[in-house]
């Protein structure tokens, strides 16, 4: 058992597929953004499903219609979708019609940025299940919010379902939970070192830290 909940990002490979379904995680999700180097192919994504159980299957998407994100949901069974943070409010509002779970990536290009950034969720938190925010993607690490920052993103964690995608390493992990108590964490998977074999020392370090056997 984990002391939060965990995704993982666009997997791309059974090896790691099967390694995220071990540590039992709760989300485990396949880029179907075709301009993304992690992007996969629907059919392997559905023989590689095959052999996991007890995660829940996500895509990740671009900017795609509505409709045809709820047309890959249903034909790849998805159980939920994460889409970008300029996803339109219509769309956002069909997935929720169709009662398609959605988790919605923010991307923040700063760490000022927290100040404003409960503003635009307090219009979005209708429609989605949770909010994935992301700060590795610009490099922003644990240590680099200062206490102000830190506190914005304690109170954005009481008001809302946040995910925090950050690159913390195993040792910042205890404090960054008991700090800011965040809704989840988000991981990410990557290359084969070749077919089938692939060295997970830091991601098993990390997932050490949020083993509990209460």
């Amino acid at each position: 058992m984990l002391k939060t909940k965990v995704k993982a990002s666009s997997v791309t490979n059974l090896t790691d597929a099967r390694y995220f379904a071990a540590w039992e995680i709760e989300w485990l999700g396949f880029n179907f953004d075709t301009g993304s180097e992690a992007y996969i192919q629907p059919q392997v994504m559905q023989a590689i499903k095959e052999w996991v159980d007890g995660v829940r299957i996500v895509g990740e998407f671009s900017l795609q219609p509505a409709g045809e994100i709820l047309q890959a949901a249903d034909l790849l069974e998805l159980e939920a979708v994460q889409l970008p943070m300029f996803t339109d409010t219509d769309t956002l509002q069909e997935l929720h019609r169709a009662e398609v779970p959605v988790l919605l990536e923010v991307i923040l290009e700063t760490p000022g940025e927290l100040a404003t950034a409960g503003g635009r969720m307090e219009e979005q938190e209708p429609f989605v299940v949770a909010f994935l925010l992301n700060f590795d993607k610009n490099g922003i690490g644990w240590e680099q919010l200062d206490e102000q920052a830190r506190q914005q993103l304690r109170s954005l964690c009481r008001d809302y379902r946040i995910i925090l995608s950050m690159d913390f390493d195993a040792a910042a992990l205890e404090e960054v939970l008991e700090s800011v108590q965040p809704y989840g964490i988000n991981v990410r998977g990557g290359a084969e070192e070749k077919v089938g074999f692939k060295s997970f020392d830091e991601l098993d370090e990390l997932f050490e830290g949020l083993e509990t056997y209460d």
